[in-house]
């Protein structure tokens, strides 16, 4: 079966491929392959200390949007440009009502599998699910610069 391109994958799928590689190299060859600016950000948002989250923690009082994959529904990957929202320092004006709003409407859009992926980066628990740690995304991402060097 051929490989899907990076574009037609949910990050759910990408998030997937990279928990199930056996070792480090695999996971960090993976990442290079699905590398997008939305994977980053959601990887950033989750493992960086110093991101600190503007929404309650838990449970989110959402839909789970339910269409299949391919239609009905938006992808983290364009999506990704309004995560600012939800963090300290990116949109702090926004009144937390408005702000949590905005976060429901868009786990509602998405696919359900990636509003699950987002509610876990919102609460930092990503790798719960997830086989990815911090170590191995500084290997495969050098380039971004952490809040919090550990």
């Amino acid at each position: 079966m051929a490989e899907l391109p990076v574009e037609r994958l949910l990050l759910s799928e990408v998030l997937q491929k990279v928990s199930n590689a056996k070792t480090k190299k695999e996971k960090i060859d993976l990442l290079h392959k699905y590398k997008t600016a939305a994977l980053q950000s959601i990887l950033i948002w989750n493992f960086d200390e110093s991101v600190i989250t503007l929404l309650p923690e838990g449970e989110v009082p959402y839909t789970p949007n339910e269409a299949p994959v391919d239609t009905e529904h938006t992808r983290l990957l364009h999506e990704y440009r309004i995560l600012y929202n939800f963090v300290k320092g990116g949109n702090d004006g926004l009144a937390n009502n408005k702000r949590e709003t905005m976060f429901i409407q868009l786990l509602e859009s998405l696919h359900q599998d990636e509003a699950k992926v987002l509610c876990m980066v919102k609460d930092k628990t990503l790798g719960k699910k997830y086989k990815i740690t911090r170590a191995c995304i500084e290997e495969a991402y050098p380039e971004i610069k952490w809040g919090n060097r550990s």
